[in-house]
């Protein structure tokens, strides 16, 4: 059995804080994450995907490698924040996602730059009543943060997590 955050019931409070200490467990609970987001992100019959929002373009590449197909927006095009929240509210805000869930899936770094622009567009999206998954950063942000604090220091590990997302996503189907 596992909590919300992915981690077995096992591992202590401490732990649970920080994030276990054991390589293969961190991994799992990134790679249950990972195929979650993958699920929701796929694009399925007569329904749409539900785009990820990451920062930049080598979060995308790291993304795809990592398994992600449907559609990933990015937060450095450009455009003033005013203009992305109302570009993501006008495209997706209003979209009626199959699974009934968050309409978008932030996915910001973990860092303190990354953090701010994760608490930004979820306040802005949330305050046009669009809904925003932030369940992977979560996970990520605790499991992860040894290996890196960024979505694109995801891809080197790509290869030791490509299993588990594979096992994960065969066992939900």
């Amino acid at each position: 059995m596992s909590t919300r955050d992915g981690l077995p019931d096992w591992v202590d409070e401490r732990a649970r804080r920080a994030g276990p200490p054991d390589r293969e467990i961190r991994f799992r609970a990134a790679a249950k994450a990972i195929a979650e987001s993958i699920l929701r992100n796929r694009p399925s019959k007569g329904s749409p995907d539900c785009p990820v929002v990451v920062e930049g373009i080598k979060d995308e590449r790291a993304l795809r490698v990592l398994g992600f197909s449907g559609t990933i927006e990015k937060v450095n095009r450009g455009w003033d924040r005013s203009r992305l929240v109302a570009y993501l509210y006008g495209t997706y805000g209003t979209r009626n996602i199959i699974d009934r869930g968050p309409s978008l899936i932030l996915l910001m770094d973990w860092d303190r730059t990354g953090g701010r622009i994760q608490t930004n567009l979820r306040d802005r999206l949330m305050a046009l009543d669009v809904p925003v998954d932030e369940d992977l950063r979560r996970v990520l942000l605790r499991v992860m943060k040894p290996e890196g604090r960024t979505v694109e220091s995801l891809a080197p590990h790509a290869k030791s997590l490509a299993p588990m997302i594979e096992e994960q996503l065969e066992a939900r189907g």
